[in-house]
């Protein structure tokens, strides 16, 4: 005699499986948001608040899908204005653009990321982007590093 597989029993493991590992994903995903939208924060904070284009409890905003997608322009566009607008008041011309062009690309590229149905192209534009947000906020935490160094005399 054969041993039986209760293939009910089977299925329903794997669907409880499949939905653990969805919260899972889910929860990273939230996780690593909340994150960067805290990393951002502390870029405005560091900002003196004339020159702020934007007050820091708004990067918050970010944590809502799909509106985080047009958000994002603001936010980003307007961490690169902020520190501009900084740094010129202070005379310092070194800086350039603040990371404007390249705050730009990782936008674009991310709001592009809705394309991801697309095979293969959706997860270049996901590794493109995620790139994109790594060296935003290495050029962000620079910048807010040396806002405290042009503070000292």
């Amino acid at each position: 005699m054969e041993p039986q597989v209760d293939v009910e029993g089977m299925e329903g493991l794997i669907a409880g499986m499949g939905v653990l590992m969805g919260v899972v994903a889910l929860l990273i995903g939230l996780a690593i948001s909340a994150l960067v939208c805290y990393l951002i924060f502390n870029c405005y904070r560091a900002i003196p608040q004339e020159h702020r284009k934007m007050e820091p409890g708004l990067v918050w905003l970010l944590m809502i899908p799909c509106f985080n997608i047009i958000w994002n322009f603001f936010v980003w566009l307007k961490l690169a204005q902020s520190y501009k607008s900084y740094f010129d008041a202070v005379g310092n011309t070194t800086v350039g653009e603040c990371g404007y062009g390249l705050n730009l690309a990782y936008c674009i590229v991310t709001a592009c990321a809705v394309l991801a149905f697309i095979p293969c192209l959706g997860p270049i534009i996901g590794l493109a982007s995620l790139v994109l947000l790594i060296i935003c906020l290495i050029k962000a935490y620079d910048l807010k590093g040396k806002i405290g160094v042009e503070a000292q005399p």
